[in-house]
């Protein structure tokens, strides 16, 4: 079952240990979804928001 994450800098933070994340971009938000070994963890933003959330991943990422 996913998770979703309301704190970005916890999502941040759990991206070190992630496989990658998936952007899936909607028409009004922006959803990034983490993979990790466990778990998949869900983040959704507005998409200005998003841009700069991507480039602080330490992960993969994947468009979708």
């Amino acid at each position: 079952m996913p998770a979703e994450i309301f704190d970005v800098e916890k999502f941040v933070a759990m991206s070190a240990k992630a496989k990658y994340c998936a952007v899936k971009r909607l028409k009004d938000a922006v959803k990034l979804k983490l993979r990790t070994p466990s778990r998949l963890y869900t983040l959704k933003v507005e998409p200005l928001k998003a841009e700069e959330i991507i480039k602080k991943l330490k992960c993969e990422i994947k468009e979708l």
